[in-house]
């Protein structure tokens, strides 16, 4: 009797241990497998900006570093191009001979140039005057019968001939006294104003020659070393402007109701170990290759991502491109 009632004890115990040991499983389970919250992590961002070289060069020398602070119109790097200068010598004396061109034409021609074109105008009159003597005399003497008509038609071309020299040498002298002709003028003053155009042009080279910041900013990453030649809008440095900066949340579309455009959002950033308010700017699909779930097995749709920005509603100063953010859901 009293074995059977042991036994009876005993496997009550069992029983009862048994019991305590699935309760234990199942809130351990419970608390382990249990879904936790959905964690979104953004990362912020800033806006940058390269600086790079119109023209091929060679860097001679770098005036900042990596990290430090640049403020708009800050000489950030000094490049050399002999080539480039020597185009504007090139461009100069081109320019010189054109405008030596244009003066002349402006100026009209020498006065030795027209004393001497008018000396030989009357050089032509004075042999037109005794050419006109003589045919008239010759012809005379034909008519008499005393001249052969050969020696009268000799003194005739003879006389023609003095009257065109003497209207081309005319022609010659009011050329020029009179000068170039309007058309010449306007021809050397383009050529002049098409020369000061290539020396502008060479000149901007030139200024590139020497890169400044084109905003405030951090010196974020410099690429080549003082020495080292760069081609033609290559990158010669990166600049991030810390004063324009946002957050990037790549976002399941199931979570898209609590972040539309102009929402506000908190996020806790770890790095401060505190909570900011953000303001939802921009949202755009990543595509059909950015699906975070498919649930096509299960007769339903895959879950797309999308990209969300959001821009401090007040400024976090230490804030820097990389550092998380944190969402919970």
């Amino acid at each position: 009797m009293t074995t059977e009632k042991a036994q009876i004890n005993n496997m009550l115990i069992a029983f009862i241990v048994l019991g305590l040991v699935i309760a234990i499983v199942s809130i351990v389970g419970f608390f382990t497998f249990s879904k936790g919250p959905e964690i979104i992590q953004g990362q912020a961002e800033a806006d940058e900006y390269r600086v790079s070289s119109k023209v091929p060069s060679r860097v001679l020398e770098l005036k900042v570093k990596e990290g430090d602070q640049v403020k708009a119109g800050d000489t950030l790097v000094i490049m050399e191009a002999p080539e480039v200068m020597a185009k504007l010598e090139q461009a100069n004396a081109a320019q010189s001979a054109a405008q030596a061109i244009s003066d002349k034409a402006q100026k009209g021609t020498r006065q030795e140039q027209i004393q001497a074109a008018y000396e030989m105008w009357q050089k032509a009159k004075a042999g037109l005057d005794i050419a006109e003597k003589s045919y008239n005399r010759v012809n005379h003497l034909f008519e008499q019968g005393v001249m052969s008509a050969q020696k009268r038609d000799e003194a005739k071309a003879n006389y023609d001939a003095y009257i065109a020299t003497e209207q081309a040498a005319k022609s010659q002298y009011q050329m020029a006294k009179n000068g170039a002709q309007r058309e010449d003028k306007a021809a050397a003053a383009a050529q002049v104003e098409r020369a000061k155009g290539a020396v502008a042009e060479v000149n901007s080279y030139i200024s590139e020659t020497i890169l400044t910041a084109a905003a405030d900013g951090e010196v974020t990453e410099i690429f080549p070393k003082v020495g080292e030649l760069v081609g033609t809008g290559a990158p010669i440095m990166n600049i991030a402007r810390l004063s324009d900066m946002w957050v990037t949340f790549n976002i399941r579309e199931d979570f898209l109701n609590d972040f539309q455009v102009g929402t506000e959002i908190t996020a806790f950033v770890p790095a401060f170990k505190k909570d900011y308010k953000f303001k939802i700017t921009y949202m755009k699909d990543l595509g059909t290759y950015a699906a975070w779930k498919a649930t096509k097995t299960q007769g339903q749709y895959d879950m797309k991502t999308f990209e969300v920005k959001a821009v401090p509603t007040d400024r976090i100063e230490g804030l820097r491109p990389g550092m998380s953010a944190i969402i919970e859901k």
